[in-house]
């Protein structure tokens, strides 16, 4: 397995449609109309999408050649994240801290993994400007490296919003590494991360990183409760044009345009992908040495069906990889999710794993065929991001196309427009009553669970690809209003089994659909 694991540590400080074809790819009339409204420059604006399109087109149709950044210092490459943190930004250097404006910028210094130089500008009206680095913008006082460095560009930039106080800036926005991006809601905690593209990811090759070269941030007005953040993509087998106006608040919502142009065939597309931390939870052992009942980053998957079905899938973290791919025509939405928000699940009032966001996507125009991809990695440590979550299209990646998609990110605690349904709190699965057997207790609460308290009007449905299922039941506790779903698991001979479970009453389902994909150990 060739899988890059992503140090989590390392992200905790603080051409127009026409060009290439649209019709290449079969994309649907809303995706080719998507793409022409996207060719049009910003209002009052020496910038545009067209032009950074045009861009990533141009640069498609040559070799790709590696970012021609300004040499690292070996002393640099070599820190330690709790020594590459050290390096501090001066707060009184940000961007736009004098101007009174709703967001200012910071910078990341280079070292460490973050190693490639990104340049990054501003647009104001009809100037756009780089922005120079200097070793005056960094604190090194904490560090032991003696003397400035030369002149060496940025590692990547956060966005400052007053979030949870009027009077105070809170980070809301940090990109750095990669086309990785984090983005935080009123009281949250950094946790998953986004990316712009994933190319190859859970295959036995190694995995191709793609790279955002190039930012230019438009400068806000200052009633603006909305920034815009252009960015050019770049990687061995495709370069792409990015759009993303972020709009932080109590639910922080990223909008995300782009174009993405392929200069080879990919064997796996991964679009609008997501990565998170699980190490274990109710459904797994609590390590001996550990005194915390769990620790995850997210707790599932949630992914809602263009039939309107919903569908829940608790996170794992097993002793070999595990893929899960669910089969869907132009999702509605879907994301990993940490549902579990009481504090005395975790018992860790230094990370307060009770406050990592949420994040939905949902897809915007039609995106076809595909599915949505669920990786599991074996974890032994909370430092690393070992699941991933990604749309996969079904149609195949071949040299010289353009793939234009768009879709909007929703980082909360909770989505309250979502559909009033019972939904799975927690998974357990123990011993059963006989040597081989499983027994599971699911959790469920919420929606039309919560009127009901005569035990005769739910039944319990649970089906198994194989294997047979046992004295389906399930009871209400009136202690705290919840109703917990009993069965057992005889899996015969089979190595793994797909679960599957719903609440219903005579007529209506009552909760989402409970998936699990149980193995032998």
């Amino acid at each position: 397995m060739s899988i890059q694991k992503v140090d989590r540590r390392t992200f905790l400080a603080g051409i127009s449609a026409s060009t290439l074809g649209v019709a290449q790819l079969g994309l649907s009339s809303a995706q080719a109309s998507a793409a022409g409204q996207w060719d049009r420059a910003m209002p009052g604006s020496p910038f545009s999408l067209t032009q950074l399109r045009a861009k990533a087109a141009q640069l498609a149709s040559q070799p790709h050649e590696p970012v021609d950044s300004i040499p690292l210092p070996e002393k640099l490459g070599e820190l330690t994240p709790e020594q590459y943190h050290a390096i501090r930004f001066r707060p009184e250097a940000s961007i736009w801290r004098d101007d009174q404006l709703p967001f200012q910028m910071q910078f990341f210094h280079r070292g460490s993994y973050f190693r490639q130089e990104v340049k990054i500008s501003v647009i104001d009206g009809q100037q756009v400007s780089a922005i120079p680095y200097s070793s005056t913008l960094f604190d090194y006082a904490n560090t032991d490296i003696d003397g400035a460095p030369e002149d060496l560009g940025f590692a990547g930039f956060r966005l400052l919003h007053p979030l949870n106080r009027s009077d105070h800036f809170d980070e809301a926005a940090v990109f750095l590494g990669a086309s990785y991006f984090r983005v935080l809601g009123a009281g949250q905690h950094f946790g998953l991360s986004a990316r712009g593209l994933a190319i190859d990811t859970g295959l036995s090759k190694k995995e191709e990183f793609p790279y955002f070269k190039e930012f230019w941030i438009q400068k806000p007005t200052p009633d603006a409760q909305s920034i815009e953040i252009f960015a050019l993509l770049d990687s061995i087998s495709v370069t792409g044009a990015y759009q993303f106006t972020l709009t932080p608040g109590a639910e922080s919502k990223m909008e995300v345009r782009a174009s993405v142009f392929t200069r080879q065939a990919v064997e796996k597309l991964g679009i609008a992908p997501l990565t998170s931390m699980f190490l274990y939870g109710e459904n797994s052992t609590r390590p001996m040495d550990d005194l915390r009942p769990e620790v995850h980053d997210s707790d599932g998957l949630l992914m809602a069906s263009k039939g309107g079905e919903w569908i829940w899938r608790p996170l794992t973290n097993r002793n070999e990889l595990q893929i899960s791919s669910f089969q869907n025509e132009s999702p509605r939405g879907f994301g990993l999710l940490q549902r579990d928000r009481d504090t005395r699940h975790y018992q860790d009032l230094d990370l307060n794993y009770e406050r990592r966001p949420s994040a939905w996507i949902e897809p915007q125009g039609d995106w076809g065929s595909g599915i949505v991809q669920l990786i599991e990695i074996p974890s032994d440590a909370e430092r690393y991001d070992n699941i991933a979550l990604l749309w996969v299209p079904e149609k195949p990646v071949e040299p010289g196309q353009e793939w234009p998609f768009a879709y909007r990110l929703r980082f909360a605690e909770g989505y309250p427009d979502f559909p009033n349904t019972g939904r799975a709190l927690a998974t357990r699965e123990g011993a059963g009553s006989e040597t081989g057997r499983r027994r599971f207790a699911l959790e469920f609460a919420g929606g039309p669970l919560t009127q009901i308290s005569d035990e005769g009007g739910v039944e319990l449905v649970v089906s198994a690809s194989a294997g047979r299922i046992l004295n389906p039941h399930s009871r209400r506790n009136e202690a705290t209003g919840t109703w917990i779903a009993l069965f057992e698991l005889d899996p015969e001979d089979r190595e793994a089994v797909e679960l599957r479970a719903f609440m219903k009453d005579q007529d209506h389902a009552l909760t989402e659909t409970w998936s699990y994909l149980w193995k032998r150990s």
